[in-house]
């Protein structure tokens, strides 16, 4: 474990007072990003089954993870002892079959038993519980297939996301745009974003958070 314990001395001196302006600066909004596109690099190295490749990119993935925790540590909030304790548990607790005297001799079987263990632990947790308005959204959409997902639903069930979006404005852009204007608006937008050192992607998926709160307050979610 040498090398992983210099790597977190390595993301501690990054972040610390003299070191790099840029990796000081971050949070963990602005490099959301830059997990999602060391996601991307390491599948493609999957499908090309290059293990040199892949090797590198979960070094990248890795380093996103310390990060994330070196930030949060910084916050008072957890430490990547934290993060390393709440997934070792985890996993144990969901492989009673390995780890307990549960049986499962079958991947099928394991997986019921995982639900299960799943299903109990939400009901246990305290976390807020999802809007009833936007529950059948996929968790796992991008933010520009999230953000069509979610005015699908403001149209399906006939919400009011004011003051936050104006219907009657985007109904009447939707009668005379044409798809490669769409894309022309869309390129530009995240050409001025980039310009202007903002994350499109990050902006996207907060302003959809703001639509779904708009519509949860103006329908007493």
């Amino acid at each position: 474990m040498k090398n992983l314990e210099a790597l977190i001395k390595t993301v501690e001196r990054l972040r610390a007072p003299g070191g790099c302006p840029w990796d000081r600066e971050q949070t963990h909004a602005s490099i959301c990003k830059c997990l999602v596109e060391e996601t991307a690099e390491f599948i493609e190295t999957v499908d090309l089954n290059e293990d040199a490749h892949m090797c590198e990119e979960l070094g990248d993935l890795l380093l996103q993870v310390l990060m994330h925790a070196q930030i949060a540590k910084e916050r008072g909030a957890f430490t990547l002892e934290d993060v390393a304790a709440y997934i070792n548990d985890k996993m144990i607790r969901r492989h009673p079959h390995v780890f307990g005297n549960v049986k499962a001799e079958t991947s099928d079987a394991v997986l019921v038993n995982w639900d299960k263990i799943k299903a109990k632990e939400k009901n246990l947790s305290s976390k807020k519980p999802s809007s009833e308005i936007f529950k059948d959204l996929p968790k796992t959409l991008n933010n520009i297939l999230k953000a069509d997902a979610v005015w699908k639903t403001v149209v399906k069930k006939e919400l009011d996301p004011a003051p936050v979006v104006d219907k009657a404005a985007i109904s009447q852009a939707a009668g005379t745009i044409s798809g490669e204007e769409a894309g022309k608006k869309l390129f530009e937008i995240i050409a001025a974003c980039r310009q202007a050192k903002i994350d499109p992607d990050e902006a996207l998926r907060q302003y959809s958070r703001k639509v779904c709160d708009a519509c949860e307050k103006n329908h007493g979610k």
